[in-house]
């Protein structure tokens, strides 16, 4: 941020201070970036926001927040620890321009989310049970569902009127008791169930207990995720939704309504089975399938299709990651202060979501900036603009006028004074902006 400026050889001990003690909520900056997300949504459409946790890596053993946690890129035979902080993060989608393209999310919030640090060894009984009580307090789940309760409360108060639904996707970590006990009010949580999770049917009229004994709440036990999948008695039906770069006719099976005891006696729910989509690495590879996903849906009326095709654009806020670390080097800056590690990766994040929004603004959301064309060789058209090509055409916007020429030698002509053409000399402002894509 200080070289963009052109202040890398002034003091910059005012820029580490304005993170380091804390001189702005990010929360401000991020209520911009929703606003500008819900003015893009039609009235009666829901707000579907995605809800996940990344990690961002770091070395130092001082850093606050840093701690040893399982590494999500290893390998399923062998559970490899990390150090870093963790981040829980909301993006809004933006719908597509047209069915048959992707969406795009876009961050909301971003809030680090540490873990409850462990006393010494020469800790007191009074301090192993205050570290029990934090840690069962304050937990990813429970941090995530104040993080929906914070997101509901500001959407209430942008538009008090409005009253719009809100909509959070989530994966099988936020899908428990704690996350999705105590939900605010309009709000329908999707998320992955295990395949062996117990459902129950409703109670019925004879399956009242007769005599003395607690009273029942459910009735006969259905079936699991993965009985439903392979009982040929349940129909299935077919979707057609966006996914993997086209349009799929996708499989899905539906039950409703049915309990959990992790949610409740008094709140009905949807079960959605995705059968496993079929895919090929190469045109002469055998045929491989994906596993099945089982989705659960906390309010039974919405309708199937509109679960599953939300559900499918959750897999963008895991580019909004890669985006923020391979290219925004968000986690990069050596902050140590406890202000500094808050806000100065929120402020990475907010400046990628405005670059998004931007772009939404000025291209459409599947639309492609022409002031850099693609490459001869790129074949097929991107179904929108990456993150990678805001950049670039930042860049031009910002660089275009200082590298192009000001004179007009151009037009000059004149004899050759041989016959051989000239050499073709570079052009500063192509070379530049293309290299640095």
């Amino acid at each position: 941020m200080i070289t963009a400026c052109g202040r890398q050889s002034l003091d910059w001990s005012a820029d580490y201070r304005l993170f380091s003690e804390g001189r702005f909520d990010p929360a401000d900056i991020f209520r911009v970036c929703r606003q500008d997300v819900v003015a893009k949504l039609p009235a009666p459409a829901p707000l579907i926001a995605s809800m996940d946790d990344t990690l961002i890596r770091k070395t130092g053993t001082k850093i606050p927040g840093a701690s040893y946690r399982r590494d999500p890129l290893g390998p399923p035979f062998q559970t490899n620890l990390v150090r870093a902080q963790r981040y829980l993060q909301l993006s809004a989608a933006l719908p597509p321009q047209h069915a048959a393209a992707p969406g795009r999310m876009i961050p909301i919030q971003f809030v680090h989310a540490p873990s409850v640090k462990k006393p010494g060894k020469k800790a007191t009984a009074e301090q192993i049970q205050e570290y029990r009580n934090q840690k069962r307090t304050q937990n990813l789940s429970i941090q995530g569902n104040l993080q929906i309760h914070a997101l509901r409360k500001n959407l209430d108060a942008d538009n008090p009127e409005q009253k719009r639904a809100l909509w959070v996707l989530t994966d099988g970590s936020f899908t428990n008791r704690n996350a999705l006990n105590n939900p605010p009010a309009n709000t329908v949580n999707i998320g992955r169930i295990r395949r062996d999770a117990k459902l129950y049917l409703p109670l019925g009229t004879g399956d009242a207990r007769v005599g003395a004994g607690r009273k029942r709440w459910y009735g006969e036990r259905a079936h699991t995720p993965e009985q439903a999948r392979k009982n040929s008695a349940i129909p299935w039906q077919t979707v057609d939704a966006f996914a993997a770069g086209k349009m799929h006719p996708m499989k899905i099976k539906t039950l409703s309504p049915l309990y959990w005891r992790v949610t409740g006696h008094n709140r009905p729910l949807r079960l959605i089975v995705i059968a496993p989509l079929a895919y090929r690495l190469r045109k002469e590879s055998p045929l491989l399938y994906r596993d099945p996903a089982y989705l659960i849906v906390t309010d039974p009326h919405i309708a199937v299709e509109d679960a599953v095709r939300a559900y499918l654009s959750r897999w963008d806020i895991e580019a909004n990651f890669r985006d923020e670390k391979q290219l925004l080097g968000v986690g990069q800056a050596q902050v140590r202060s406890g202000a500094s590690i808050d806000t100065a990766p929120a402020m990475s994040v907010a400046a990628y979501s405005m670059l998004l929004l931007a772009g939404a603004d000025v291209y459409g959301v599947n639309g492609l900036p022409d002031a850099l064309p693609p490459p001869k060789w790129r074949k097929h058209k991107k179904p929108r603009a990456s993150a990678a090509d805001l950049i670039s055409q930042l860049r031009y916007d910002l660089w275009g006028e200082a590298l192009s020429r000001s004179h007009f030698s151009g037009f000059a002509s004149g004899n050759a004074k041989c016959a051989k053409p000239e050499n073709s000399k570079p052009e500063l402002a192509s070379a530049v902006l293309y290299a640095m894509q």
